[in-house]
């Protein structure tokens, strides 16, 4: 398959336009949405879209109560789907939770999520990765700029952009405890980065990125672009929906409140997996699922 989003093949980064829509069901249908016609403009524009409240109190600590549990569980566990900080034994990430645990099974086949998923790709869905990512208080770390995309591009060899990923806030965002920051309008450009990918990158990139992060300038323009970052802050059960192009990133926490979140990413089944684009072996299946996947449409 022809690659349209090449990456890390030379050396010197390259900004190129999108090829894919943002929304891939037709606009004309908005009316049969399950969010408004002016939050789908907003996530077209911007490449994200926040919505307070989406969750009860109730099943905020449902699912605080089911993470906690299983970084617990964890703590003495040495696996591959375990990613522990880069200068210390902390849980970073905890991968493949919708298909390990019963509890997030359910929330991964929540038909609210589905529903908005099945209309801004415009087909069935299925998960391509799924974590829990903990930063607590004090010691939780950085997340590096980067598109998803091409990552999941690159090593896993997605081939087009048409996945959006959910972040569930499971504690309150606040501008300084290290939150999702995101840059406008960045959807609609591909930074190609430098740089050769080793096979098992993922072991050393899931602790810390080094590839696939975008150089300075072309940072700085997609901010000078998009008219800086955005912080989506609020409470506990807010989601975050990300298109897979949109650049993001978080600072480390310094402060004493934690910041925890339930990340999904669906795929539409169109847009099923190929040999990864860097030529290099494919990534275990509780990072990229490959074949076999569930699959998720509307009632």
């Amino acid at each position: 398959m022809k690659d349209l989003y090449p990456s890390r093949q030379n050396n010197r980064p390259e900004i190129m336009e999108r090829k894919d829509p943002v929304i891939h069901t037709d606009r004309s249908k908005d009316s049969e949405a399950p969010v408004s016609s002016e939050q789908l403009d907003f996530y077209e524009k911007n490449g994200f879209l926040q919505i307070e409240n989406f969750f009860s109190d109730e099943e905020v600590s449902q699912m605080q109560k089911g993470i906690f549990e299983l970084q617990d569980d964890s703590r003495d566990t040495f696996s591959d789907k375990v990613i522990r900080e880069p200068e210390s034994d902390e849980i970073r990430s905890i991968f493949h939770v919708h298909e390990d645990d019963n509890y997030f099974k359910d929330v991964a086949n929540d038909q609210r999520i589905l529903d908005i998923m099945n209309h801004l790709l415009g087909s069935d869905v299925y998960i391509h990765q799924s974590r829990i990512n903990y930063k607590p208080g004090f010691t939780g770390k950085e997340f590096d700029w980067h598109s998803d995309f091409e990552t999941w591009h690159v090593e896993d060899g997605m081939p087009r952009m048409r996945a959006v990923s959910l972040s569930i806030a499971l504690s309150d965002n606040y501008t300084f405890n290290g939150p999702l920051m995101l840059i406008p309008g960045s959807q609609n450009y591909y930074v190609s980065c430098i740089g050769e990918t080793p096979d098992d990158n993922y072991k050393e990139s899931l602790q810390k990125q080094k590839l696939g992060v975008p150089d300075h300038d072309s940072l700085r323009w997609l901010a000078e672009k998009g008219g800086g970052i955005s912080v989506p802050t609020g409470k506990a059960g807010s989601i975050t929906l990300f298109e897979s192009n949109t650049m993001h990133g978080s600072n480390g926490n310094i402060t004493p409140y934690s910041r925890n979140n339930l990340f999904m990413v669906y795929n539409s089944v169109e847009n099923q997996l190929v040999k990864p684009y860097s030529g290099g072996k494919e990534r275990p299946e509780f990072i990229a699922v490959r074949e076999g996947a569930r699959t998720y449409s509307h009632n």
